[in-house]
This record gives C-alpha cells, sequence and structure tokens, in this order.
C-alpha cells in the first residue's frame, strides 16, 4: 500500500486543506489516485442523477444505523461505502455546470437527506460524547489521545455545550507512516481541538452547512475559531474535502459524534496552499512571487485573516496569449502587480457562510444568513473594492463578485484566512463618461486593460 503525505495529497487536489508545517512530517493519508486538477474529481454529467440516488440510498441506510451503535455504523460503512466513492471517480466535468443544469434535482436530494437526517435514537441517550467515544471498540485510539489531556477530558464529559465532535476512527490511524515521528503534546492537543466545535451540527445541519468552527484557536485570523469545510461530492459527505464521514447522529447526553475515515489537521497559510498546488495555480504563484506579493501575502504580521479570490491556470489562459504576455513581461509587472492586488483582501476573511472582520483592535464574527448577503470587500488596489453577492440556498451557494465573475470552488480553509477559486481573473472597472463601467467577460485588449491600471500602476501615458 503506497501512502502521500497530505501535502502531495493536496498537490493531486484529493483535498483543498492540507496540515501545517508542523505536521506535514508526521502524518499522512493514502492517496487513492492522482489528478493535475480539481475538475477532473467531479463526476460526468451522465453520472450525476445515479450518483445521486446512489448516495442517498447509500446515506439513508447509514442514518439508520444512527438508531444503533457507532461500532455498527463503522462496519457497515466499510462495506459500502467505496460503491458510491468509486462511481463519483469516472469521470470529470464543470461543476458549476453540474449545480445550474440539475439544482432542482440536488435540492430534492438535500431535503430528503435531512429529513432522514432528523431521525433520532429510539432511546434516550445516557452516555456524554467522551463516554461514547471511551467505550466504542473502533474509537480505541481517539479515546486513549484525548485521556492525555486532562480537561479535554472534562470538557467532552461537561455540560457548557452542546458539542460536535468529528472523531476519527482506528483505521484513520493506520494511515499514518509507521516510521512517522510523533507529534509534540501541543501539536497533538490542537489536531484534537480540530475535531471539535463547541456549537451543535447533527447531520441535518451539516447537509446546509459550508463550514464549522471548532475549539482551535485561529491565531492568525485574529483569535477565532479555526473552521472546517464540509462538501457533498468525490467521496460523498465529506470534512475538508478529503476526510469522509462514515457515520452519523451518535448522540450523547451533551453533544453529537460523527465517524470520519481520516484526521483532521490544521490547515497551513494561504501562500503555501496556492504553492502546492501548481495544478492550479502556477500561473497565480508566479505573478505573485514577480511582483513580490508572494512574500507580503504571507507576512501575516501586516493583516488578520484575509481573503482570496484565486483565478485558476484556466482564468489566465482565458485572457489569451497577448495579454498574459504583456502582463509577465518586464514592462507589464506594475500592471501585474495592481491587477493581483485587486484579488486580495486583507483583514477580512468571507467565508460561505461565516464572516471575521478586523475592526481595528478586535475581530468580530457575523454569520451569512440565507438567502442573499451582499458586502464590499476592500482590497489592496488603493480605493477599489469588490462587489460580493452570496446567495445561499439550503446546501446550494452562489458566489459573485462584481456581478460577473463566479467562484467555483469556496471556502479553501487556510490558517490565516480563506481562498475561493474563481475560473476568470478579476479586471479593475473603469470610468466612462463619468460613469463606472465593470469588465463582465468582453474581449479585451492591451490598452484597454493598461486603461484600467493605470491609475493604480504608477504610469503616464507614453
Amino acid at each position: 500500500m503506497k501512502y502521500l503525505s497530505i501535502l502531495s495529497l493536496v498537490a493531486l487536489s484529493s483535498a483543498f486543506v492540507i496540515p501545517d508545517d508542523d505536521t506535514i512530517s508526521q502524518i499522512a493519508i493514502e492517496a487513492h489516485h492522482t489528478s493535475d486538477s480539481v475538475f477532473d474529481k467531479l463526476p460526468s454529467k451522465k453520472n450525476i442523477n445515479k450518483l445521486a440516488d446512489g448516495a442517498e440510498s447509500t446515506f439513508s441506510k447509514l442514518i439508520d444505523t444512527g438508531k444503533e451503535t457507532l461500532d455498527q455504523a463503522v462496519e457497515y460503512a466499510h462495506d459500502t461505502g467505496a460503491k458510491v466513492q468509486k462511481l463519483c471517480h469516472q469521470n470529470s466535468f464543470d461543476a458549476t455546470s453540474w449545480l445550474e443544469s440539475t439544482s432542482e434535482n440536488v435540492e430534492q436530494k438535500i431535503k430528503d437527506v435531512e429529513r432522514y437526517g432528523e431521525q433520532n435514537h429510539d432511546h434516550k441517550p445516557n452516555m456524554t460524547v467522551y463516554e461514547l467515544i471511551a467505550k466504542a471498540k473502533y474509537t480505541t485510539k481517539l479515546a486513549a489521545l484525548i485521556n492525555e489531556y486532562e480537561d479535554l477530558v472534562q470538557l467532552l464529559n461537561g455540560t457548557a455545550a452542546n458539542y460536535t465532535i468529528f472523531a476519527p476512527i482506528d483505521r484513520a490511524f493506520e494511515k499514518i507512516p509507521e516510521h512517522a515521528p510523533k507529534p509534540s503534546k501541543e501539536q497533538l492537543k490542537k489536531i484534537l481541538l480540530y475535531h471539535i466545535s463547541k456549537e451543535y451540527y447533527p447531520a441535518g445541519r451539516i447537509l446546509v452547512t459550508h463550514t464549522v468552527p471548532t475549539l482551535l484557536v485561529g491565531e492568525e485570523i485574529g483569535g477565532e475559531a479555526q473552521r472546517l469545510s464540509t462538501n457533498i461530492g468525490l467521496k460523498g459527505l465529506t470534512v475538508n474535502f478529503y476526510s469522509r464521514i462514515i457515520g452519523i447522529n451518535f448522540f450523547g447526553t451533551n453533544g453529537v459524534i460523527h465517524g470520519i475515515d481520516s484526521l483532521l489537521v490544521p490547515p497551513p497559510k494561504v501562500a503555501d496552499v496556492i504553492q502546492l498546488l501548481p495544478g492550479e495555480f502556477s500561473t497565480l504563484e508566479l505573478g505573485l512571487t514577480k511582483t513580490g506579493l508572494f512574500k507580503a501575502i504571507n507576512d501575516t504580521s501586516n493583516h488578520v485573516g484575509g481573503t482570496l479570490f484565486a483565478p485558476s491556470n484556466f482564468a489566465f489562459q482565458k485572457l489569451g496569449p497577448k495579454i498574459t504576455g504583456f502582463l509577465f513581461s518586464s514592462y507589464g509587472l506594475k500592471y501585474l502587480k495592481s491587477l493581483l492586488e485587486y484579488h486580495v483582501v486583507a483583514n477580512q476573511t468571507l467565508y460561505s457562510d461565516a464572516y471575521y472582520k478586523a475592526e481595528s483592535e478586535r475581530v468580530e464574527e457575523s454569520g451569512i444568513p440565507k438567502g442573499y448577503f451582499h458586502v464590499d470587500l476592500p482590497t489592496l488596489l488603493k480605493d477599489k473594492s469588490l462587489s460580493i453577492d452570496v446567495a445561499r440556498y439550503g446546501r446550494l451557494i452562489d458566489i459573485r463578485i462584481n456581478a460577473f465573475s463566479t467562484v467555483t470552488i469556496e471556502d479553501g480553509i487556510a490558517a490565516d484566512g480563506v481562498i475561493h477559486v474563481i475560473s476568470n481573473v478579476l479586471i479593475p472597472p473603469k470610468s466612462v463618461s463619468g460613469m463606472v463601467q465593470q469588465w463582465e467577460g468582453e474581449e479585451l485588449e492591451i490598452e484597454d486593460l493598461k486603461e484600467r491600471l493605470e491609475p493604480y500602476a504608477g504610469f503616464e501615458e507614453l
């Protein structure tokens, strides 16, 4: 059996969230396949209905096991989980097109699974979440780790909150290389805290939630809760894109447990994520490096959190060879810097369903309501903001920038912010007869691009 570090796995795009530098040499997860692009991992249109039906059937059966025990659910998931996963990996297609063309079908599937997720045990729980983990035969390794921290034992036995625990089963630990060094006790506690939320997330709520706050304090996002992302796609229901939820809704007297098949590890910084995904961001990384912005983004002493709207390699290709060649030429670098600054938001971390905003010496958290939400985010480009519209309906979400560009992959969790992948490079507006004119995808000439960037690039017309 072959193993790769999580860094390598992310470079192959089977996960967006990757471990931080303290963990990368100590924890690894199994690599099942390779790919150059995130989109290569998505199922084909002709298989979507079959996939949705199969996922619904498997998931509803899995929920039924929630009436029994965590151990029984793990045994069932091990036998059936691969069936859905195999279908998910057959072909690739454009995810946005899939969601737009089959939205009604997807919405109904979510409603159905939500209804299943509302089912509860036939009896009132009589054990805490800690006791459930300690007594289950498939979470013995997790229990042993928790037992090393008396405060965590007390926390998970207490009633200060209704906790949610994403509990890695023993098989998850088997994915760690045999000779990997053991993390320090401090690092290990951070990893454990990243599996726990003080908020209550039964299955029905997870299915309509994109990110979940954990007990891990995000020092580089102003001390706010570091978040997990939840996803429905390649492997069914997953956390941080790579850890599959294999058992749900094991209720204790003080919370709920969901079983997962891989350890969750705290993410690295935004710059590291970009650097470690060349299949998606090699052009962006080159531009950030040549303009000096890569170093600036990586320096967390000058910002508290942030949001990066990251154009994929394909987005740069859509600009055409002339404009791309100009931007990356010695003459065009100052224009390139201004252009990339228009993609970076400092001190404001906008997830798809949460918003951390730095205000002077502190950071405020606010939720993003269901339905419609609008915010203007100031970028590094002087006096220029991005107009962001977020539309949420159940699990479905649509994030648009300047009413034109669409986020294709949201919530790339990072230690110092969040990354949203976009399929179009963002072009600043220009003033025409006193009116602001946004770029809406029309063919762009070099002179037009220079006109839009001239005020910020420090050039005078030659």
